[in-house]
């Protein structure tokens, strides 16, 4: 029988995870220079950053009062990181518009490359509680 708790905080720790995945993907189709376009990136990477960090210190309370202290570690650092990065890929985001709005040729490939950046470490993160779930649901 699997553990239901930490099953469920896995699967609420994916739902941010999950969303970017299928929506970040979608700028790649648009010109980053198009302010309209850099603003709902930026406030998408944002929102993903704070609910990942939401989710992540749910679900990691959930399975310490379940009484895996090892697992809610885990899911506590997926949530630091959240919190870490978020601030830090904000900062360089909001730097590479402001480069753009002042006319810097390089800033936009800059900002697609930062984009990138965001995808690929959602994507690490998403391929590492996936590869743990059979551990995660197992009694321990």
């Amino acid at each position: 029988m699997p553990d239901n708790i930490a099953l469920f905080a896995t699967i609420i720790l994916l739902l941010p995870m999950f969303y970017l995945l299928l929506a970040a993907p979608a700028f790649l189709l648009v010109r980053l220079d198009i302010v309209p376009v850099t603003r709902l990136l930026r406030g998408m990477f944002d929102s993903y950053f704070v609910a990942l960090a939401i989710a992540g210190g749910i679900g990691m309370l959930a399975v310490l009062a379940d009484g895996r202290p090892g697992l809610a570690f885990g899911i506590g650092l997926i949530a630091g990181f959240a919190l870490l990065s978020r601030r830090w890929f904000l900062e360089r985001m909001d730097a590479r518009i402001r480069d753009r709005d002042a006319g810097d040729a390089n800033a936009v490939r800059r900002l697609r490359w930062l984009h990138w950046g965001g995808m690929f470490s959602n994507a690490v993160q998403v391929g590492g509680v996936l590869a743990c779930i059979p551990q995660i649901a197992a009694v321990s």
